[in-house]
């Protein structure tokens, strides 16, 4: 995309001395008119460019603006090279590693050939997240509405945003834009998005970061205590910590939690198969009890 490709020139411009158009355009596969449109830009944006004509002739950048290659170390290029390569683990492409193959041009010497930071961001739902991931890049960049259908606990719904962000978040990708039909701007969760489209342009504007604080999103309105059995001991350390819970006198463990709603809380319960005893809240003790009998009589009848 055109920032990537800008990015790239910027990067070749401040380590080598000069370079020509016709070279550029090789590189970044585009045509040479492309090439000066894209100089152009940066010139715009303030870059001080000076292009030469003649044998000797090309495009360099001022002299007291290049940045010493030593102020990126080994370790600063694998990490940037890190990052990048997790972005490629969901677009489905291979844009962010060559964009760092660009960026390390003339100083190959920073990359060792070691790599030990391994970084995918995928999902199981890969193969429907990479386009949903593409295609609200896309928008994004270029200012477009984006239209889908939205599954939601409260149901289903039509929904057209003005995107702003992309977000990683709880070991799942967000789009934070602003909602029509809310009049305000939401987090919607892209595996509960469908029928995504692309619509016409909107006026950007300074958009509000959003509070992605766990205490925000997932806002603690029930206090739960739980007795766990101890063979479930790993479970609490991977989920909570090794600190969440104290060993009862029958090996038990005791522990107590927060969470924003009750079939959060029944089905986490219930995912120990028996091995977790609800003490508090008393209601949900009998929701749950109930809920059991439930699944009996449904099970015991077929």
């Amino acid at each position: 995309m055109k920032i990537d490709r800008l990015i790239g020139i910027l990067s070749i411009l401040l380590q080598q001395n000069k370079v020509t158009a016709p070279y550029l355009a090789e590189k970044f596969e585009v045509s040479r008119r492309t090439i000066n449109r894209d100089i152009e830009d940066l010139c715009k944006a303030g870059i001080p460019l000076i292009t030469t004509q003649g044998v000797n002739g090309g495009i360099s950048i001022m002299e007291g603006y290049k940045i010493d290659n030593t102020l990126l170390t080994s370790a600063d290029m694998q990490a940037i090279l890190a990052g990048l390569r997790s972005l490629d683990s969901v677009s489905g492409t291979n844009r962010y590693t060559q964009l760092m193959e660009k960026l390390s041009a003339g100083a190959s010497v920073l990359i060792p050939g070691g790599q030990h930071i391994l970084i995918d961001l995928s999902s199981w739902s890969k193969s429907a997240l990479s386009p949903k991931i593409e295609l609200l890049h896309g928008a994004i960049d270029y200012g477009r509405c984006v239209s889908f259908r939205y599954f939601a606990p409260k149901g289903e719904s039509f929904r057209i945003i003005e995107p702003y962000y992309l977000i990683f978040r709880w070991s799942n990708w967000y789009v934070w834009g602003y909602c029509w039909e809310r009049r305000d701007y939401r987090l919607f969760k892209l595996n509960r998005m469908t029928d995504l489209k692309t619509g016409e342009l909107f006026e950007k504007s300074p958009a509000p970061l959003p509070d992605l604080s766990n205490e925000k999103v997932f806002p603690h309105t029930f206090q739960v205590k739980v007795l766990i059995s101890p063979k479930y001991q790993w479970r609490l350390v991977e989920e909570y910590g090794p600190d969440c819970f104290t060993v009862q006198k029958d090996g038990r463990l005791l522990a107590s939690f927060g969470f924003t709603d009750e079939e959060s809380i029944l089905s986490w319960i219930l995912s120990f198969r028996g091995g977790a005893e609800l003490l508090e809240p008393e209601e949900l003790r009998e929701k749950l009890a109930a809920f059991g009998k439930e699944l009996q009589k449904q099970y015991s009848n077929s």
